[in-house]
Formats: structure tokens, sequence, C-alpha cells
């Protein structure tokens, strides 16, 4: 386990200047918000052909991969050091898969709210300590992880009230804008505040 977490630092090392926390929260906000608009698209105009031709197994895998390629393309910007874009896909990557993994297994468990708010909480817990793995950032950890927490919850939970209110098609796209600005503030927040206790460590 400790050679793993050793591997995810290595990937996400490197050198220079992170970008500061406004630059960091603005262009996560609104460079994620773009990806979640793609992915929540194929929700809204493509949900029945995905899961006819791929299953529920299969779409979520293929919602959870979009949102890795291009979420991880934007935040991959705001990573100092050389090689940093590939090296950060594989970490952001494992951080995602570990957030759609604990999202959807308490979802699938619970359901309804109490699944919505138990996912929202795992999701953002598994992806704050590999985030704190690949930085080497342990003590911000739980710091990382509310971070995440109370950005998710926000973007999904708005933008579930945004979607009953409006429905169909433009409500699954205001769904994606609010899930994919207040997400992508909060990670844009999170790979400062971990970039930042990487280099007081250093």
């Amino acid at each position: 386990m400790s050679k793993t977490f050793e591997s995810l630092t290595l990937l996400a090392s490197g050198s220079g200047a992170a970008p500061s926390l406004t630059r960091s929260v603005l262009t996560g906000g609104m460079g994620f918000c773009l990806a979640s608009l793609w992915v929540f698209g194929t929700v809204a105009f493509g949900e029945r052909w995905m899961y006819e031709w791929f299953g529920v197994a299969g779409a979520y895998a293929a919602w959870t991969a979009m949102f890795i390629v291009l979420g991880g393309g934007v935040l991959g910007l705001l990573v100092a050091g050389r090689w940093r874009l590939p090296r950060f896909y594989v970490l952001f990557g494992a951080a995602f898969f570990a957030y759609a993994v604990g999202w959807v297994g308490a979802y699938f468990v619970l359901r309804g709210a109490a699944g919505e708010w138990a996912g929202s909480l795992l999701g953002s817990v598994l992806m704050g300590t590999v985030f704190a793995a690949g930085f080497g950032a342990w003590r911000e950890a739980l710091k990382l992880s509310a971070v995440l927490f109370a950005a998710n919850s926000l973007g999904y939970f708005v933008g579930s009230a945004l979607n009953e209110a409006v429905g169909g098609a433009a409500g699954m796209l205001l769904w994606g804008a609010a899930y994919g600005l207040a997400l992508g503030a909060g990670l844009g927040a999170v790979l400062h505040l971990a970039q930042a206790r990487r280099a007081q460590a250093g």
C-alpha cells in the first residue's frame, strides 16, 4: 500500500509554482463546467441509447471516462511541473474513479436522498484521500475531502433542483452546469491547497 501512495506522489511531483487560489477556483469551475455540460448532454439526449447498448454499468463507466478525459485535461493546467498533464491524468483518473465507485455504490445500496448524500460524502472522502496521497499532503486529507464534499453537494443538489423545476433536456443541462461549476471550483481549490502543502513540506 505504501508503494502505491509513493508512486502517486511521484506522478504528481514537479517543480514550479502552482496557480493562485483565485485562478485555480475560476479555471477549475469554468473548465469542469464545460466538461460536465458535455457529459450531461449525452444523458439529456442519449441516455436511453446508452442504456440499450452498454447497459447501466457500461453507461456509468462511459460517463466516468468522459469526466476523466475532459475534466483532467482542464484541471491538469493547474498542476505545476514538467510533464504535468500525463502524470496528472493518472492521478485524476484514480481520484475520480474512486469518487465514482463510492458515489454510485452508496447510491445503489441506500437509494433516494440518503443514497445521494451518502454517495456525495463517500465519494468526496475517497477522492480527497487519493489527492492527498498523490501530492504527499496527508495532513490535508480531511480538509481536501471537506472542500470536495461541500462543492460536490452544492453542485449536485442545486442542479437536481433546477432539473426538477425546468425538466427535459434543458433541466438536465442546467444540472450539468451547476454540478460542473461547483465541483470544478472545489477541485481547483483542492489542487491549490494540496500543492501549497507540498511546497511548504519541501
